[in-house]
């Protein structure tokens, strides 16, 4: 096939560059907050905004199941240059915090179109190896979530709006490579009608369900760890005030270096097995959440930072297992739209959580409050025990 060694390459590529469009808003929150007089509890408003877009697109594109009746890539660069318009729009000197959430409303819900279509792509080039493929895949959504921080620091000198133009044209350049190079997949079987019925069927496969409730249960914990990351490196500086930190720097590692776990996950996931690794990673994420408050309590930077350093692995690393997990029980004819669902359905999920949080923080200062992000993925690891259990009872019987 032609260019068939560039395809994966491509497709993180592009990933990379179209979901640095995410935390755009995020990377340059205290310059928003001071140029159009916000307060500080705009910062979960704004970060929800795009969540709630992102639920809002992935609703729409799984109800018309656009990523199975149209050519994947084409979908993947229209919401790549519509992202990237309506991020640019940040800029505008006439922004009001209303404006400002619609722009980012429609930077979500476009993203609709990158994050699980770049899933769908990568589905429909590796029915093998599916999991270790999705694990760049999903170690690009997080470097480019992450980069935004990076690019904070790095711009230090210039304008906070050059970080939203170097993000908006990334995406457009990775929406271009993506139609340039990857043509639709040898494993690809598009749909030829509109199946409103998909968003409910699908559920009725119980691996599928087993999958996408370990999943909405890791989704509970992530974005919310990733938004407040800043807010908690914050806290404990503030705290011991010998502990000065490079925030942008720190918030771009610590949410970027799961990235490397993604990928060695994939390889982990060959060996071991993919619902076995998924669950281990779900159950060091959910003890980080359980041990937090104690790491507030000691005073040594060094041990504070490696702990967040890998709960920032493990918090991502069963990301790429459980979308391998639902792309592997789905149908064919409807794989895009079934992770479209269960996209909107998780992402729905972490604006409830960011809420949460964000709600309690003006309410206490108390370092117990992360303990709450434990309660994602116990329920998930209930939903990944039951379904072990229930092949074993097929099986005896």
């Amino acid at each position: 096939m032609k260019h068939s060694k560039l395809i994966l390459p491509v497709i993180v590529i592009s990933q990379f560059c179209c979901t640095s469009l995410w935390f755009a808003g995020n990377a340059v929150m205290n310059d928003l907050i001071i140029n159009f007089n916000l307060t500080d509890n705009s910062l979960g408003h704004l970060i929800s905004a795009v969540q709630f877009g992102f639920i809002i697109g992935t609703l729409t594109f799984a109800i018309l199941t656009i990523a199975d009746r149209f050519s994947p890539s084409k979908v993947f660069l229209i919401c790549a240059i519509l992202g990237a318009l309506f991020n640019l729009g940040v800029i505008w000197d006439g922004n009001t915090l209303t404006s400002l959430l619609l722009l980012r409303f429609f930077t979500g819900f476009f993203l609709a179109g990158i994050y699980p279509v770049g899933i769908k792509i990568a589905a429909d080039y590796y029915e093998k190896g599916l999991g270790k493929s999705l694990g760049f895949l999903v170690g690009a959504l997080v470097i480019g979530t992450a980069f935004p921080h990076l690019l904070k620091e790095m711009t230090e000198t210039f304008p906070w709006k050059s970080i939203l133009i170097a993000t908006s044209s990334l995406a457009l350049f990775g929406g271009l490579l993506m139609i340039t190079i990857v043509p639709d997949g040898p494993y690809r079987k598009p749909s030829q009608k509109t199946d409103l019925s998909a968003f409910f069927s699908v559920f009725k496969n119980h691996k599928f369900r087993s999958a996408a409730f370990g999943y909405f249960g890791h989704m509970w914990e992530l974005y919310a760890f990733w938004a407040f990351v800043p807010n908690i490196l914050k806290t404990y500086s503030l705290q011991y005030s010998q502990s000065v930190f490079n925030i942008p720097v720190l918030s771009f590692l610590i949410i970027g270096i799961g990235a490397i776990g993604c990928i060695f996950s994939g390889y982990l996931a060959q060996k071991w097995g993919t619902k076995q690794i998924a669950f281990i990673s779900l159950l060091l994420s959910c003890l980080c959440c359980l041990i937090s408050p104690f790491i507030f309590t000691i005073e040594f930077e060094n041990l504070f930072i490696g702990f967040l350093i890998f709960w920032g692995i493990v918090v991502i690393v069963d990301s790429p297992l459980f979308s391998t997990l639902v792309a592997q029980n789905a149908s064919a004819e409807i794989k895009g739209t079934a992770l479209t669902i269960v996209n909107c359905i998780g992402f729905s999920i972490t604006i409830i959580s960011i809420q949460i949080i964000n709600g309690i923080i003006e309410l206490t200062d108390s370092n117990s409050i992360y303990t709450i992000l434990a309660i994602g993925p116990i329920f998930g690891l209930i939903a990944l025990r039951k379904e072990r259990k229930g092949k074993q009872y097929r099986l005896k019987v």
